[in-house]
């Protein structure tokens, strides 16, 4: 039974790490027709203003639905989705603010956010006092390869300035919302409950940022004043938000932290191979210039490297619960 959930748990994991990879596509198709509304529109303005939108909504939505048993939310479960939205938001802030500056390209951003995937394990190292398995270490070293040839990462013009630093920054808070949300102690929280905290708390943090970078007063209302930002947005909350972090929040739990950033690190994979064919879609309908992207050996060897990482790690996984099972007997 534990090793079908397992099973089952990396499966809703990998589909709700596809779901953020669609994210990619339609946040620069949204950006795009905003600009269309908010000539010079600052990209960190617009980063913060989808942050309150994407997660001040997801949070309204939950509240609607669990409306009558929001009263008897626990004070664990109002631990929980704080961390969580602390992380989360700060991590967010940071990410956009670094991808920000003009020195910073994005293959940069996306190559440097997926550190978090080698915090983790060192933090369990810290915490066990147990040096991680040799097999997490070659996964390890084996996506971070693959995020750099798909990236197509250039070790030659990369230097620590503002963005790079920024950046380093958002993937500790990423490795902290992770590892905040196996903790034992919040097993019996409920995810409703904790979800809508959590994303009320990012929202939050998010606003300020979006009302000191708005380019006039009503900034933040002329930047969905189409429908076609309208529905581009909707995506974004109901699938990219609502959906997929809400997944995240249940099956997390079932696997280890260390698993979890591996299979997270997909993302990037998923992002290249949707962004083949989906821009194009998206330019006929938001009547902007948004290319698809083509096939290409970072793709091909990068996306490679990642699924073998992954693959690896739970083969290795599998075999410790089939150990563990035998001494059981």
């Amino acid at each position: 039974m534990q090793s079908e959930k397992h099973v089952r748990a990396c499966v809703w994991l990998l589909a709700a790490t596809a779901v953020w990879g669609i994210s990619f596509t339609f946040i620069k198709a949204t950006a795009l027709a905003q600009e269309k509304l908010i000539p010079g529109m600052s990209s960190v303005f617009f980063a913060s203003v989808l942050s309150v939108v994407r997660f001040g909504v997801s949070a309204v939505i939950l509240a609607l639905v669990y409306f009558r048993t929001l009263h008897r939310t626990t004070r664990l479960e109002w631990e929980q989705g704080l961390g969580l939205g602390l992380f989360g938001g700060l991590g967010i802030v940071f990410q956009m603010d670094g991808l920000a500056q003009e020195n910073l390209p994005a293959s940069t951003s996306a190559f440097l956010t997926q550190f978090y995937c080698l915090l983790i394990p060192l933090w369990v190292a810290l915490r066990t006092r147990a040096l991680p398995r040799f097999v997490v270490f070659l996964s390890l070293v084996t996506v971070l390869i693959g995020v750099a040839i798909l990236s197509n990462f250039d070790w030659h013009q990369f230097k620590m300035g503002r963005g790079e630093v920024e950046t380093l920054i958002s993937a500790f808070f990423f490795a902290g919302q992770i590892l905040w949300l196996e903790r034992p102690r919040y097993a019996r929280n409920r995810v409703s409950h904790f979800s809508i905290v959590m994303f009320a708390s990012i929202a939050l943090l998010s606003l300020p940022v979006g009302m000191l970078t708005a380019p006039t007063g009503y900034g933040l209302f002329h930047a969905y004043g189409s429908q076609e930002v309208l529905v581009l947005a909707g995506v974004i909350v109901l699938a990219c938000t609502l959906l997929a972090y809400t997944v995240m929040n249940i099956w997390q739990p079932h696997v280890t932290a260390t698993e979890a950033g591996l299979i997270y690190c997909v993302e990037p994979l998923y992002a290249s191979i949707f962004a083949l064919f989906i821009p194009g879609w998206l330019s006929r309908f938001a009547h902007i210039d948004y290319a698809n992207e083509k096939v290409t050996w970072h793709l091909l060897v990068g996306g490679g490297l990642i699924t073998a990482a992954n693959v690896l790690i739970q083969i290795q996984a599998m075999l410790v619960r089939r150990r563990v099972e035998a001494a059981k007997k």
